[in-house]
């Protein structure tokens, strides 16, 4: 799944500075490179999102499960092969059984509020270290930028986004 979520976001970086090859388009080889560092900067976005509900779930002393939707993940890498403009895909889910509203709530806020502390991770580290290499500067450059993009999308409150479950539960807590 990790490889899957790198592969579809490695094109999104072969257009920065550290990355430009004039002969790119005449290789004929895989850029391994590329997809290392896109793996890098967007498992902990993408997975360790998801990984966020099943923990605060567990702390919660509830069940939760962790799915790889493989599914999704594979429609997500046929969109971007097709070159779609944008890809839009869930990697993976969790079930929880036995929350109420309140903690449905709580666990829902807990991926956002993961994307958050690595938007503001990126945020803090760029303000603050003056002496990073390109890579490194690149590196919490699209850091924060992937994160404050997913914590936006999943606070959406629609049904199906992490938004939708948090209001859904406070309104179902409160009511």
């Amino acid at each position: 799944m990790t490889l899957g979520v790198g592969f579809i976001f490695m094109d999104a970086f072969k257009h920065a500075p550290q990355y430009h090859d004039p002969l790119a388009y005449h290789k004929k080889s895989f850029a391994w490179s590329q997809l290392g560092f896109a793996v890098l900067v967007t498992a902990p976005a993408v997975i360790f999102h998801e990984l966020a509900h099943k923990f605060f779930a567990i702390l919660l002393g509830l069940e939760a499960t962790f799915h790889a939707a493989y599914t999704f993940l594979g429609i997500g890498i046929l969109m971007k092969l097709m070159n779609f403009g944008f890809v839009f895909f869930v990697p993976g889910y969790v079930s929880i059984s036995g929350a109420n509203p309140l903690q449905n709530s709580l666990i829902a806020f807990a991926g956002p509020a993961l994307n958050g502390i690595l938007f503001l991770a990126g945020f803090i580290v760029l303000k603050t270290r003056h002496h990073l290499s390109p890579k490194q500067h690149l590196f919490w450059a699209l850091t924060r930028r992937i994160n404050g993009f997913l914590f936006v999308l999943n606070m959406i409150p629609v049904p199906f986004f992490d938004g939708g479950h948090v209001v859904r539960g406070l309104y179902q807590t409160l009511f």
